[in-house]
């Protein structure tokens, strides 16, 4: 079982709580609102990203919510404030056992909505596989932002991801790490303009989202950023969407976005029954920092589609509102 290694400490940050995953590598948690809530909602980020992802979206939630509804974020392994582990580790599939230890130590009862943006809408659907028995029970709701359940290297940026070369890319980090992570620092500030692109579309944007989005990219450690490609190139869900069913479910991305098509989305919504498609027009790939209150507001509506499902489930559900 997981256990909360490290003590609560509130702040504008939120609680902050250190999980041990069932390797042992800690995995740093925030979260915000009561333990009373009558639903959770848990925040997966995408790769290279980190809880800070979240940040603008979560401001959003907090004016709407308040304590009403808890939200729980947290970095995934190899991640912002969370523990380095074995490459061989950095996989989705890991990161699935990953959210799963944190739910048991933080949540570990009551009603949940798993939001998953990019590699965390990924990690959301690996979840569904790994701990089947939990859809429909304890997750009662999934937003899935600028995710894909599979083909990424098929269309948009994914398109030069191919094995060779991240293999090539794996060896050079081993055998040179100083020498890969200032040379990638230095492809950042050259590449900032695509960077921007990529991430936040066609529209003008504040320059504090492309500063703390191109702050986050730098910081994430070289082994991480390429051992978890190969896992991406990988990932095919496809047949892990029935286990979804009819929840509830939120499918939204930019139509801009180049580095997970919308194209993706469509699918998804395709073969989700409860699902809601949502496009923003012009929003690039961070569109949860893009367009908060707009993503927000779409996440509202997932969490008051889910409320009303449970209403409707019985007297034991009769207190929720």
């Amino acid at each position: 079982m997981s256990t909360i290694i490290a003590r609560f400490a509130a702040d504008h940050d939120g609680h902050r709580i250190t999980v041990s995953a069932d390797d042992g590598i800690p995995i740093s948690v925030r979260t915000f609102g009561t333990d009373t809530a009558p639903l959770t909602v848990i925040f997966v980020h995408g790769h290279c990203l980190r809880t800070e992802s979240w940040f603008f979206l979560r401001d959003e939630l907090l004016r709407q919510w308040g304590s009403d509804t808890r939200m729980v974020f947290y970095d995934h392994r190899g991640h912002g404030e969370s523990g380095v582990a074995d490459p061989a580790s950095y996989t989705i599939d890991q990161l699935g056992h990953d959210l799963d230890a944190v739910l048991r130590a933080v949540v570990p009862t009551g009603p949940i909505i798993l939001v998953g943006h990019s590699m965390g809408a990924m990690v959301t659907l690996a979840y569904a596989r790994l701990f089947p028995e939990a859809i429909g029970t304890r997750v009662v709701g999934v937003g899935l932002i600028a995710g894909a359940a599979n083909g990424i290297t098929e269309v948009g940026l994914g398109r030069f991801l191919h094995r060779r070369a991240v293999s090539s890319l794996q060896v050079a980090v081993l055998r040179a790490p100083r020498v890969m992570q200032a040379s990638k620092r230095l492809s950042r500030r050259i590449c900032e303009p695509i960077i921007r692109e990529a991430n936040f579309g066609t529209r003008k944007v504040n320059p504090r989202m492309i500063a703390v989005a191109t702050a986050m990219l730098n910081d994430t450690p070289l082994l991480t950023m390429s051992s978890f490609l190969v896992s991406l190139i990988n990932f095919d869900e496809t047949a892990t969407l029935h286990r979804l069913g009819t929840i509830p479910a939120l499918v939204l991305a930019g139509s801009a976005d180049i580095v997970v098509p919308f194209a993706h989305s469509v699918v998804l919504a395709s073969q989700l029954a409860g699902s809601e498609l949502v496009r923003l027009e012009g929003a690039g790939h961070n569109v949860m920092m893009e367009r908060a209150e707009e993503v927000a507001q779409s996440i509202v509506g997932l969490v008051e589609r889910v409320f009303a499902g449970m209403r409707g489930q019985g007297p034991e559900y009769a207190a929720v509102s």
